[in-house]
């Protein structure tokens, strides 16, 4: 814990002082001290939360690794505003896949306990 505690201050002592988001005003919102002041600001504010920014035509699949396994995310886009598709493969799927090779040879009864073993959330295998 101490050795991870003192790679945190280290990176924190090497961080660039400054904002630390892009500096794209097409993506980002302006800061909330120039929206109270310009009604640019404001309009600019207002049309980026409410209609969102557009993205260019394309395809990505994104791997997250979540405390119960990788969640993956795959999101087509139309160049609009709006995702053309978004399908998301949740980590309990891939664990309920590999459920039948950990059983194999076992009692019924230890379905139950392999189950709970790998905590599958049902609701995100219910498709």
């Amino acid at each position: 814990m101490r050795q991870s505690a003192a790679i945190v201050r280290q990176c924190l002592d090497r961080m660039p002082k400054g904002p630390v988001n892009i500096a794209d005003p097409k993506i980002v919102p302006p800061p909330k001290p120039l929206v109270r002041q310009s009604m640019e600001a404001l309009i600019h504010h207002f049309l980026l939360y409410s209609q969102g920014f557009t993205v260019p035509p394309g395809e990505a699949y994104v791997p997250i690794e979540s405390p119960k396994g990788e969640i993956g995310f795959y999101v087509v886009s139309d160049g609009s505003n709006t995702p053309y598709r978004i399908r998301v493969r949740p980590p309990s799927l891939l664990n309920l896949q590999a459920l039948p090779r950990m059983v194999e040879g076992r009692m019924v009864a230890d379905v139950v306990a392999v189950i709970g073993s790998i905590d599958i959330v049902l609701g995100e295998i219910d498709r």
